[in-house]
């Protein structure tokens, strides 16, 4: 299989580097919205999800996702990391606290991003994406648990693949699903600091509803 170019990496990285580096010091606010302030070619549609009562939904890939209340929204900063905004795009970045607050445990954290396949002709299932990103994960130090494996999700196959890393005696667990459908790759991750808190949050995704894309309504007025 051609090895896919750099920008499934670059979104892997982006989620990876935000998820583990906790304490970076990087300049953030609070709140915001998961929608993106200046849309690109490619999430003006998908990207448009809303966020609500704690709920993020995505009409057009047809998932929610629940957020544990009072996490901050990071959306708009990690989907700007994104080098070419026209191929991937971060659907959603939720975490327990911000990002470069310094804390004693692990920042659990939701991320979910979208990205086009048709710049990787050499991938043809979901199971694919786990090459790539065990690269970046190696990279970042996490150990993978196990093989990439069928997770299906409200009857949608979905693989999923886990991984672990030591920071400072804390145990930071992921767990990441893949799941390609209408020409992207979704990638759903979650950290927690253990494998019953990611597992939880997991159970907070439902692929449950049939995908709804906005149309326009407008129609000329009749005479």
């Amino acid at each position: 299989m051609p090895k896919p170019r750099t920008e499934l990496h670059v979104l892997a990285c982006a989620c990876l580097l935000a998820l583990t580096c906790v304490a970076a010091g990087q300049d953030s606010k609070e709140g915001g919205s998961a929608k993106s302030q200046a849309p690109s070619a490619l999430d003006q549609a998908i990207a448009a999800g809303q966020f609500e009562n704690s709920v993020y939904r995505n009409s057009w890939f047809g998932f929610s996702c629940r957020v544990p209340f009072g996490w901050v929204d990071r959306t708009d900063e990690m989907r700007e990391a994104a080098k070419d905004p026209s191929q991937a795009t971060v659907l959603l970045g939720m975490f327990e606290r911000p990002p470069q607050a310094a804390g004693s445990t692990v920042n659990s954290s939701i991320v979910i991003a979208a990205e086009s396949v048709a710049a990787y002709p050499g991938i043809r299932s979901a199971a694919q994406y786990f090459g790539p990103l065990t690269e970046v994960t190696d990279a970042q130090g996490l150990t993978k648990v196990n093989d990439p494996y069928e997770f299906p999700v409200d009857g949608k196959p979905i693989v999923r693949e886990d991984f672990i890393k030591q920071m400072s005696g804390v145990g930071l667990h992921q767990g990441t699903l893949a799941w390609l459908t209408q020409g992207y790759i979704v990638s759903f991750t979650f950290i927690g600091g253990s494998d019953d808190e990611v597992q939880a949050l997991i159970e907070g995704l439902k692929i449950d509803y049939s995908r709804k894309p906005a149309r326009n309504k407008s129609k000329a007025a009749k005479p």
